[in-house]
């Protein structure tokens, strides 16, 4: 186990104390002083020193030094040093707490600017991380404010934090565990079917509200459908239905007498003449069509044809004019090219030998007679052959020149002959379709012809006759179609009346569905009670495990993790007993400082950890129960008005 014990702990301007330091040498100590004397203020510095929070776990709390009006002293350095045995080893942890004065360009004083915090570990400057390092090495937060305070873990720990670490200490109790000890669980097994306890509780429980919703939902229902239900005992369904088939069996026959009327035998002759007629003036359109317009059509396609060559000179004239604009624009730029070579071999033939050359760039004098000859006849061996390179690209250049307004020329003709070509073809055109619109002028309309109009005529006269007796026969279709109205009417009645019976028997087969549906509901809730007992049994059962695992960890503290409530259900808690007295209700402080120390010792043996104990208002305990660590008693004594130290052994 880590053993850890302080040594010493120095205060210095901390709040209030001005200087004060408790050297115990990692012995048991007592600290006795009146109220005010700064009793707390040690615990209080311990815990600042390693955390930056007072004995309270506050963060936000006056440390620095203030008068009786509650005002700050100026620039006060407040400073705690805390030195540690661990394991034999010696660690020393220093913490000052000072003001910031900056003194502003221009300005003859200094302006507070906020506070400034210095570290030292083993005396040596550190820096805030390295600290902090130093400190979370020694032992962590959490874990201390548990070994070092008797009252933090039932007064400071949610008791759901309480709980974890209860059964972080004890180990949970496995399912299996739970129905070895209760064999009235076994049947759970196949229920969960690997779900877990809470989750199938949850899901009971919703499943338990749904139903019994339902089974307060379905004899409403039933009322409801009970109460639309008419009476129907004066109804006989034979009856209607013979009613109804006597009653479709005359309509059927009064739609044939009224077929009979409108389509009657003068009507079916006089369409059948008017039908004749349309036939016969269909034939003579189509003779007619093949004598007077076959002239005309043969007309048709020699115009196409020349307005479709029409179409293919002018485009290939345009593709021309495009060819010939395109080869007057290379035939200027070549153009442009022989003027440009003709003034480079002007440029070139004007070129004389410079003199300089045959003087010696380095001394000035003039090169021998051999050598100035040989410069000479190189430049004029080379002016040679730029002239002759010029004359060949000119005779080059000259000849595509030629050619290109060979090709200009050769195109422009083609041009002229197409377009006089075009001018003939547009002129036959022209001239084709006046001769086809002349023709078709004098061509008559076989709708104008006297044998279209005599035979539109007599289909006139033939309508008129079929209006007149139409006049006469809609009198009698009138009465026919009222009495088949009527005997619709009758059918109709008698449907409503077969709706109700209709209505009245889908009405019992619902009731009777909603009565199955209740037995189900009924039985299903009745399965889930049967499990949610179970599952409340299986929680009974754990508690009872578990409480008597977790308090064989402790020689004194006993702990309720289950609360029973009204209706019999368990809910979670995390309440420490001590003699069976609750510590939230009624424990006295000698009690509570006890368990405290018995839940430590437990707990530093699970952690591995001993640290130092610091015990307020030690006083109300006349016995503290033996605990292998370092304990510092702090205890009211009136007649003590400075702290006295009482270092045990000593």
């Amino acid at each position: 186990m880590k053993q850890i014990t302080l040594k010493a702990l120095i205060l210095k301007n901390f709040k209030g104390v001005k200087e004060f330091k408790l050297d115990v040498q990692g012995c048991n100590a007592k600290v006795f002083g009146d109220n005010g004397t700064g009793k707390t203020t040690i615990p209080d510095a311990f815990n600042w020193d390693l955390f930056d929070k007072d004995s309270q776990n506050k963060k936000d709390f006056q440390l620095k030094t203030v008068d009786q009006s509650g005002k700050e002293f100026k620039n006060l350095e407040h400073e705690v040093e805390a030195i540690f045995s661990i394991d034999g080893e010696e660690l020393s942890l220093r913490k000052v707490f000072k003001e910031k004065w900056t003194r502003k360009r221009g300005q003859a004083t200094a302006e507070f600017s906020g506070h400034t915090t210095d570290y030292y570990v083993n005396g040596v400057p550190s820096k805030k991380k390295e600290y902090t390092e130093a400190v979370a090495n020694l032992i962590s937060e959490d874990i201390f404010k548990l070994l070092t305070s008797p009252l933090y873990f039932n007064e400071q720990l949610h008791w759901q934090k309480r709980r974890e670490l209860l059964l972080e200490i004890s180990g949970d109790i496995t399912n299996e565990e739970v129905v070895n000890s209760n064999k009235s669980l076994a049947a759970l097994e196949n229920i969960l079917n690997g779900k877990s306890i809470e989750d199938h509780r949850k899901i009971i429980t919703s499943k338990r509200a749904e139903i019994n919703k339902e089974l307060t939902r379905i004899p409403v229902r039933i009322d409801e459908v009970r109460r639309s239900i008419v009476d129907v005992k004066d109804i006989d369904e034979n009856e209607l239905k013979q009613k109804n088939d006597y009653f479709e069996k005359c309509i059927t026959e009064k739609g044939e007498e009224l077929s009979r009327i409108e389509n009657g035998a003068e009507f079916v002759e006089l369409n059948k003449q008017i039908s004749e007629i349309n036939s016969f003036l269909i034939e003579e359109k189509n003779k007619y069509k093949e004598e007077n317009y076959s002239e005309l059509n043969k007309m048709r396609d020699p115009i196409s044809d020349q307005k479709e060559k029409l179409s293919g000179l002018m485009m290939e004239l345009k593709q021309k004019e495009s060819e010939a604009n395109s080869l007057k624009r290379e035939f200027d730029s070549t153009d442009r090219d022989l003027e440009s070579l003709r003034i480079d071999w002007m440029k070139i033939d004007k070129e004389t030998f410079d003199e300089h050359k045959t003087t010696c760039s380095m001394c000035g004098q003039d090169l021998p007679e051999d050598q100035k000859e040989k410069m000479i006849e190189n430049f004029n061996i080379e002016k040679s052959q730029r002239l002759e390179d010029v004359a060949v690209k000119g005779k080059e250049l000259k000849a595509k020149h030629d050619q290109i307004k060979f090709d200009i020329s050769a195109i422009e003709n083609q041009v002229i002959a197409l377009g006089a070509e075009s001018k003939e073809c547009s002129r036959v055109v022209d001239e084709k379709v006046a001769q086809y619109e002349e023709l078709k002028a004098n061509t008559t309309p076989f709708e104008l012809t006297k044998v279209y109009i005599e035979k539109q005529n007599e289909i006139a006269a033939i309508e008129e006759k079929k209006k007149e007796l139409h006049v006469s026969s809609h009198e009698s279709a009138v009465l026919v179609r009222e009495e088949i109205s009527k005997l619709k009417g009758f059918i109709n009645v008698n449907n409503q009346e077969k709706a109700k019976l209709d209505q009245v028997e889908a009405s019992n087969k619902r009731i009777e569905e909603l009565e199955a549906e209740e037995k189900t509901l009924a039985k299903e809730f009745e399965e889930l009670e049967h499990q949610l007992f179970l599952t409340e049994e299986f929680i009974r059962s754990k508690v009872t495990l578990l409480e008597e695992k977790i308090n064989s960890k402790f020689k004194y503290a006993r702990f309720k993790l289950f609360e029973t409530q009204i209706n019999g259900g368990l809910t979670e808690t995390c309440e420490t007993l001590y003699e069976g007295v609750p510590y939230s209700r009624g424990l006295n402080n000698a009690a509570r400082i006890n368990v405290g120390l018995d839940i430590i010792s437990t707990l530093s043996e699970h952690f591995g950890v001993s640290a130092p104990i610091f015990i307020d208002n030690s006083e109300a305990v006349t016995k503290l129960i033996p605990i292998d660590a370092q304990v510092i008693s702090l205890i009211v004594s009136e007649e003590d008005k400075t702290l006295r130290v009482k270092v045990e052994g000593k």
